[in-house]
């Protein structure tokens, strides 16, 4: 790609940011300084709903990273206001196809050889197209089939020069982000250097096909033993860094309510057994699926209508998030605390996390939380949104120390989980809008206790075998005592 291509991007980048920038500095410092406050509130939230709204514009425009720009900015509900977060909620990695004369020739330079030759049949109109690759269907020759057992494949190929257009995109977000790092409300609650390098990371992950095919192989294997999972599998012989093959597995987008109805399927059931995978992939496997956007998501009708009548169908493992032990033991804790709705563990658990900022009131989060779980703990989404106004504000005024302050950070390390979390709950309740969370989580929580006994029980079995033997040993050693005392 030309260089003053690359250069008029960037450009076009730093301007946004730059005017965005300038816009907030007046309208946030300049005029509450010229005694004009009340008008700079007056109108936030328009401006700020005006800014998502413009930057979604540029994001589907440039597309590349600035639409996973947009996507990540959309689950920052502990950094940005929800003027901007919903007006980004519904961002979608959908671009204009790139033509398919380029595509073809940067596949059969990875192939090294013809797309006639290596491939019985191939459509040249993509069935999807994202802002780092898109996907064709085709048809594996006999001799290939022969050894995977299946002969209808999709083919994922990445876009031209994408990975100048990526390392152009991150050179205007770190200069950006060396900026936001200066404002002391944003730099006291996430690092943005390490976000945006951990985001970096994220997104070179992403265009090794490699890797994602490994990916979906391990995830497979997590899941090996649950039918009601499934996972497309991988064509090797004609996979390479920037074309990955994989077995066909398009069904019923798992947004398409009515094709799911149409089907016999009970979307509450499909709901349940999404949120129920996720609980597996997080607090058991420690790797999850982290991109779980409606195409990358499908529900499948299977023929087996007594035992197995549909399947949980996963794609796309470009993304994916692992979570380390330490952080897996502070998610454990959490979910037991919301699960049995005990404020106390919810504190340890968020400083297991380092999750709250230092200094924040203990005490007063402690007694929020034990009202939240008092008022709201146990309803259902539908319930939730029946709650009036004028009692969200008594809370907020009840709190107001608390919501000025708003003590937490949400660690670079839980980006991808928070913005998978917030994805996970919007597609649950979209699929059943009486999707009660609580009973979901409540049983599991239960079983998490119970787990955690079961491991510790050997360690209880030391402690109580240490106490017998001191307690035994004490009345010899009281009477000695007695002795030496006697002897002065």
């Amino acid at each position: 790609m030309e260089k003053t291509h690359l250069q008029a991007r960037y450009r076009r980048i730093m301007a946004f940011f730059s005017r965005q920038l300038a816009l907030f500095i007046y309208w946030e410092f300049i005029l509450p300084r010229l005694g004009l406050r009340r008008l700079s509130r007056r109108n936030r939230s328009r401006r700020l709903q005006k800014a998502a709204a413009e930057f979604r514009q540029l994001a589907v425009q440039l597309g590349g990273v600035m639409i996973k720009v947009g996507q990540f900015l959309s689950a920052r509900l502990d950094v940005l206001p929800a003027e901007i977060t919903d007006e980004l909620a519904g961002l979608q990695d959908e671009v204009p196809p790139e033509d398919f004369e380029a595509i073809k020739q940067l596949a059969e330079r990875e192939l090294e050889a013809p797309l006639e030759e290596k491939f019985a049949q191939f459509d040249p109109v993509p069935i999807a197209a994202a802002s780092l690759g898109q996907v064709h269907r085709a048809r594996l020759p006999i001799e290939v089939g022969e050894n995977v057992s299946f002969r209808q494949v999709v083919v994922k190929i990445q876009r031209p020069y994408i990975e100048q257009l990526i390392e152009v995109d991150l050179a205007a977000l770190r200069r950006v982000g060396g900026w936001l790092q200066r404002y002391e409300p944003i730099r006291k609650r996430v690092n943005i250097p390490a976000l945006i390098e951990e985001f970096s990371e994220t997104i070179r992950q992403e265009i090794d096909y490699y890797a994602e095919g490994q990916n979906a192989e391990k995830f497979a294997l997590h899941f090996a033993d649950q039918k009601r999972v499934h996972v497309p599998r991988v064509v090797w012989e004609l996979t390479r860094r920037r074309v990955l093959t994989l077995e066909d597995v398009f069904a019923i987008k798992i947004t398409d309510y009515d094709a799911i109805s149409a089907a016999g399927i009970e979307r509450s059931e499909v709901a349940e057994e999404l949120l129920a995978t996720y609980l597996k992939q997080i607090f058991e496997d420690g790797f999850f699926h982290a991109d779980p956007h409606p195409g990358n998501l499908f529900v499948t009708p299977l023929n087996d209508k007594d035992d197995l009548p549909w399947q949980l169908t996963f794609v796309d493992f470009g993304m994916v998030g692992v979570v380390p032990n330490d952080l897996r033991a502070g998610l454990r804790e959490l979910l037991i605390a919301v699960g049995t709705r005990d404020a106390k563990r919810m504190i340890r658990a968020l400083q297991m996390m380092n999750v709250l900022l230092p200094g924040a009131d203990l005490k007063l989060i402690e007694e929020a939380e034990t009202q939240l779980f008092d008022r709201f703990g146990g309803m259902s989404m539908q319930d939730l949104r029946k709650i009036s106004h004028a009692e969200m504000h008594q809370f907020a005024r009840q709190f107001r120390q608390l919501m000025y302050e708003m003590p937490f950070q949400l660690p670079h390390n839980l980006l991808l989980l928070g913005r998978t979390v917030a994805i996970l709950s919007g597609m649950c309740t979209g699929l059943d809008p009486d999707f009660n969370v609580w009973q979901q989580l409540e049983p599991y929580a239960q079983k998490l206790i119970a787990s955690e006994a079961t491991s510790n029980r050997s360690m209880w079995v030391d402690e109580l075998s240490e106490m017998a033997r001191v307690m035994l040993a004490l009345p010899s050693q009281v009477s000695r005592v007695f002795e030496l005392l006697e002897r002065g």
